[in-house]
């Protein structure tokens, strides 16, 4: 795969993501996340509906650069933003996983957002995925 395709993929999955988990905090905050944060108060939902806007934004940000080449110097504002959600997302969520107790899902998205941050760590400090792979040699040698 080349660097503008996986560079696609990636920006579009992440799209997908954070859209989806930003509509679903956005009217959805009081059922979600008590269930992901048992003992949560209920006026406290409030704050899934700030962290779906922060969401949302980034969504959208990635849709609009999803055709382009991301990593290293290209995006770099995009990555940047990728990389502090997904990082601070992940060590946040990851303390009350790895103390015990945490809900299934609240592990599965510390995971995918550790995951994320590896992409997008790897993206900034080494360049767009496929863009180092040598050209094919012609038909005539």
């Amino acid at each position: 795969m080349n660097a503008a395709r996986t560079s696609s993929f990636i920006t579009t999955f992440n799209a997908a993501v954070l859209g989806i988990g930003g509509v679903a905090l956005l009217f959805g905050s009081d059922e979600l996340l008590p269930r992901l944060m048992p003992g949560m108060p209920a006026g406290a939902t409030v704050l899934g509906q700030l962290i779906s806007a922060g969401w949302l934004a980034l969504a959208w940000l990635n849709w609009n650069q999803r055709r382009m080449i991301v990593g290293g110097i290209y995006g770099r504002p995009t990555t940047l933003a990728n990389l502090m959600l997904h990082l601070v997302s992940a060590c946040s969520l990851g303390h009350p996983v790895l103390a015990g107790g945490a809900p299934r899902a609240m592990g599965f998205l510390t995971v995918l957002f550790a995951v994320m941050t590896v992409i997008y760590g790897t993206l900034l400090m080494r360049g767009p995925f496929g863009a180092d792979k040598p050209a094919r040699a012609g038909a005539g040698g």
